[in-house]
């Protein structure tokens, strides 16, 4: 039997996304095989009584409450950062130094100047930035799909992230509405997904305009932003991100249209991917409804057989799956840092065209990656 190492892992942040790691970290083991085996040793957070169920439920070994002491700690192998967004980057920077291996939930940073210190922190470790939708089995198709040329030259790429939560005055308190905690609203919370499967599926983007808006009074980041983009590869896009979408719940939606064919995914009918193929005969032209669950489509092996449906906390066992895959194979795992400081530099041309009302080019952001 193959020896296996131990990587003792602590979690610093809880809350929501807490939850989708923790169960991450729990169930990789259980439909992959690896090197390695995961110790949930200890979660750190300010709220002492929640951070105690929190760990009683998700069974983490110990709690703290200083996550400078916490990245020091020799028995400590891996910092997942679950924090507001404001804390990414002292406590990534601080892990990095310690030599630690750094998970960090998106976007990476509050700024390009951050993201960027991030990631020359981290040159030297291992890093994953939880863009999770990349392992969405449908995306992972369309992806080979696009690699393969089976779209041919691609001319329109279009992407939406709807939710409608921004608009509950229950919501008023959150971190997520503090420009100091979050740097920004929708864009940096939903756009930044967005432009993730973008540039992984159509390449880097050159130029963009955008438009923000804030409609709640006294709401210190955006609640909507809308991006035109200009494409290395010719073709065009448009992109829209709002908390503001009253009837959407989570619909994070992309299709692209090129020569031979095109794509189309929405996150709520997470295991589906329509596909139109120009090839076929005029007379049965039309989308094809992929159940993607098997046979052969990417990761579907190893959870149930075809036609039973995987949800969206599969997209974060995925992500760590590959992630475990990477460490053992020593190679470098996507999304890491230096691809997450590429979609900073991309929602800093948002905001910066959203200011000038004009195109921002991106080639300056995107010399130095």
């Amino acid at each position: 039997m193959k020896s296996r190492k131990r990587l003792n892992v602590a979690m610093i942040g809880y809350g929501f996304m807490g939850r989708a790691h923790s169960n991450a970290f729990h169930q990789v083991g259980h439909f992959f095989e690896s090197s390695y085996d995961l110790r949930l040793k200890l979660i750190c957070g300010r709220n002492q009584p929640q951070l105690k169920s929190m760990a009683t439920q998700w069974g983490w070994e110990e709690v703290a409450g200083d996550w400078e002491a916490v990245v020091e700690r020799k028995d400590v192998d891996v910092i997942d950062i679950c924090t507001p967004n404001n804390l990414h980057a002292p406590i990534a920077i601080s892990a990095a130094k310690a030599g630690k291996i750094v998970l960090c939930e998106k976007p990476l940073a509050i700024s390009v100047e951050e993201s960027e210190g991030m990631a020359n922190a981290a040159q030297n470790v291992p890093t994953l930035v939880w863009f999770n939708y990349r392992r969405v089995p449908a995306i992972a198709l369309a992806k080979k799909f696009v690699d393969e040329g089976r779209l041919g030259q691609i001319y329109h790429y279009r992407a939406t992230y709807l939710q409608s939560w921004g608009a509950e005055p229950a919501a008023a308190d959150a971190w997520r509405f503090k420009q100091s905690e979050a740097g920004s609203g929708a864009m940096g919370d939903l756009l930044s997904h967005s432009i993730d499967l973008a540039l992984m599926l159509n390449g880097p983007v050159d130029e963009v305009s955008a438009l923000v808006r804030t409609f709640a009074p006294g709401r210190e980041v955006d609640d909507a932003v809308l991006m035109l983009a200009r494409f290395a590869n010719g073709s065009v896009g448009s992109f829209e991100a709002t908390r503001y979408a009253i009837g959407c719940q989570n619909r994070n939606y992309l299709e692209i249209h090129g020569a031979k064919g095109a794509i189309r995914f929405d996150l709520e009918d997470l295991n589906r991917l329509h596909v139109f193929d120009a090839s076929d005969a005029k007379e049965v032209h039309g989308s094809h409804n992929v159940l993607v669950t098997g046979p052969g489509h990417p990761y579907t092996s190893h959870f149930w057989p075809p036609g039973h449906i995987l949800g969206y906390e599969h997209t974060f066992i995925l992500t760590m799956a590959d992630f475990l895959q990477s460490l053992e194979k020593d190679e470098t795992f996507h999304a890491n840092f230096q691809d997450a400081v590429k979609v900073q530099r991309v929602l800093h041309a948002v905001e910066e065209s959203s200011q000038t009302g004009s195109w921002a080019s991106t080639a300056m952001q995107f010399a130095n990656s």
